[in-house]
This record gives C-alpha cells, structure tokens and sequence, in this order.
C-alpha cells in the first residue's frame, strides 16, 4: 500500500514507527544519504527536497498515488487517514499538534545542530557548541517538566511522541550526552514506556 523511502536517522524512524503502530502494510526503499542517494533522479521526482523520509501512498484518497515528504506531514497524513494516533476533538487535536511541532521546531533542530557540530564538524566551533548545548538542555527541561504529570506528551500516545522518542533515544545512547539525562528522570521513565511497546521496537529497526 505504501512506499516508505527512509534512512536510519531520528526521521526516517519516525515514519517507521507510526505504519508498525497502524498496521499498514508498506515496502522499504532504503536511501543511504552516507552515499547521496537523496540526490537521484528517480528520489528528486518523489521528493525534491533530496531529504528522508518521503513516501507514496498507493491507495490515497481521490485514486492517484500520492506523494508526501516532510516528517511531520507524513505523521499528520497517515493519523488523519487512519483516525489513529491523533484524537478528532478541537481541544485533544490541537494538544498533540503542540508538540509535534515543538518536536519538528525545537527536539529535532537542535539536538540534530548540537550533534553536527560536536560530533561531526570538522572544524570544532565552540560558540555553536555551547549555544546548541544550552538550547538541548533547555528543550530536555521543558519535556520532563512536562512528563512529570502525565505518561505521554498529550492525554493519549500519540503522533507527537512518536516524532520525539527516535530523537531522544538517540541522543540518549550518546555518550557524549548522558550528562543531559542526569536530572531527567521523566524523560527516562517516557523513553522506557514508549520504547517497551512492539511496534515502536519494530519501526526502529527499519530500515
């Protein structure tokens, strides 16, 4: 039914693990962005953003493939078309909407910034470091803060921690990091429950 085009990044595990939690059937085009492949001709055509993830649904609404890149659209998409994952009342909506915008927005760009230029800069530049550690550690605060009341980041597991808990899973194996966890047992105990669930084990291992 659908096509998935990922890698094995925070994102494209995102996609990953909302098609495990819905059960739709889906086929795995691997694009290894290590050796450019976001760059081909035939990924331009679905994506021409040259990022991961993208996918084409098959069965899409109006009978024609479709075509969907961008993360945090495609989650949207596939709760929307399957009423799963994304409550339907105004006031639940715009709850998981928050924070998967806070994850596309806040999570993703700055542990993503923090870890390209700690890690893989070639030239270490020590502002960018220190101001995207600042900005990770504050971002990490928000989230436990916010975990401290509740199981999940909206009333029900939704799309919005399914954008988040890839990014914070990564991180959190980081050894680089760990001092970020240190005062956020929330966070430690959300990184359990979200990742003791099958289909969440299953999507992280795709591709």
């Amino acid at each position: 039914m659908i096509d998935l085009y990922t890698f094995k990044t925070p994102n494209g595990r995102k996609i990953s693990i909302a098609l495990e939690e819905l059960g739709i059937p889906y086929k795995t085009h691997v694009v290894d962005i290590s050796k450019g492949d976001q760059f081909k001709p035939e990924f331009l055509a679905i994506n021409p953003n040259n990022k991961i993830p993208a996918i084409v649904d098959h069965a899409a609404p109006g009978g024609t493939p479709l075509s969907l890149f961008e993360s945090g659209a495609i989650l949207l998409y596939l709760a929307e078309k399957t009423g799963t994952l994304m409550p339907t009342d105004p006031r639940g909506k715009a709850e998981v909407t928050q924070w998967l915008m806070f994850q596309m927005g806040g999570v993703g760009p700055m542990l993503g910034q923090l870890n390209h230029f700690e890690v893989y800069a070639p030239t270490k530049v020590p502002y960018a470091i220190d101001r995207f550690r600042a900005e990770s550690k504050r971002i990490l605060g928000v989230l436990d803060k916010h975990l401290g009341s509740r199981d999940y980041l909206a009333a029900h597991y939704s799309i919005a921690d399914i954008a988040t808990y890839p990014w914070l899973k990564a991180v959190h194996g980081n050894p680089k990091f760990a001092e970020f966890f240190q005062d956020t047992p929330n966070i430690l105990q959300w990184l359990h429950r979200v990742g003791s669930r099958p289909a969440v084990q299953r999507g992280m291992q795709i591709p």
